[in-house]
């Protein structure tokens, strides 16, 4: 059984680097149209045409705020405009915030809500209407491991996906008989784009002997020894979002290295 069928197409959000770029690279090898999004325009267009020139797949870049209403409609619009329909959804927008929870503001956690919790719930609105009148669709939220654990100093990211993990599989239950499956993918510490950036700036506010033990002391919480790539998680999402997976739905996958076995 091939993974995908012929003229499968995919639209992801976060679209332009890390998991979501990663992801995106691998269902191009499998012939699967990619519509690429992205809050950045001129870096989601640079994906789009970098994907499209790499592996010959037709790719469109649109620029998104998932948070607003407005920005989703005309996202799964340009979609529709330019393919005919969405089959696959993958949510990897995201912020990624560090704080102590008492020194953290409700503005803080209205905007890590609106486009951790809220983002996810207008894109699925907006896609799984096409989904169930098509009786088919593949939808992949990511989430956290933080979610499931709990984690100092992400108390509000934690929340956020705490609540993807629940609309998932809530969602789940409701969309099951219409050939839809929807499942959450959780992946530990990863060498992303986001994660680079945060990590500069730890570097810069603690100094690099003080750094280097923190590199030391996370490395040890992986029994793997190893933090993870984009392309780890984005294997698991590939299989979760095929075909060959129809029999799956409603599940929290970790991708961690073995930091967290819930």
């Amino acid at each position: 059984m091939e993974p995908f069928a012929k003229d499968r197409v995919a639209l992801i959000t976060g679209g332009a680097r890390g998991i979501g770029f990663a992801c995106a690279k691998n269902l191009a090898r499998h012939g699967v149209k990619l519509a690429l999004v992205d809050i950045n325009g001129d870096l989601i267009k640079e994906a789009a045409a970098k994907l499209t020139a790499e592996t010959g797949t037709q790719s469109l870049g649109i620029q998104a705020d998932i948070s607003s209403e407005s920005d989703v409609a005309r996202m799964a619009d340009e979609a529709n405009k330019a393919f005919g329909k969405v089959d696959i959804f993958l949510n990897s927008a995201a912020i990624l915030a560090d704080n102590l929870f008492l020194e953290s503001t409700p503005a803080e956690w209205d905007r890590m809500f609106k486009v951790c919790l809220t983002g996810p719930m207008l894109c699925l609105r907006a896609l799984l209407p096409g989904m169930v009148e098509r009786k088919y669709g593949r939808v992949v939220c990511m989430a956290s491991d933080s979610a499931r654990i709990g984690q100092a100093r992400l108390s509000y990211y934690a929340a956020a996906k705490g609540g993807v993990i629940a609309l998932v599989k809530s969602v789940a239950q409701e969309v099951g008989r219409s050939g839809i499956t929807l499942n959450v993918v959780s992946p530990g510490a990863t060498n992303t784009e986001l994660r680079q950036e945060r990590e500069a700036s730890m570097l810069q506010q603690m100094g690099p002997e003080k750094y280097e033990r923190r590199v030391k002391s996370v490395l040890k919480m992986y029994p793997t020894g190893r933090i993870g790539e984009p392309e780890d998680a984005a294997a698991m999402i590939s299989f979760l979002v095929s075909d060959q997976a129809s029999w799956v739905t409603g599940q929290v996958v970790s991708v961690n290295g073995g930091f967290a076995m819930p």
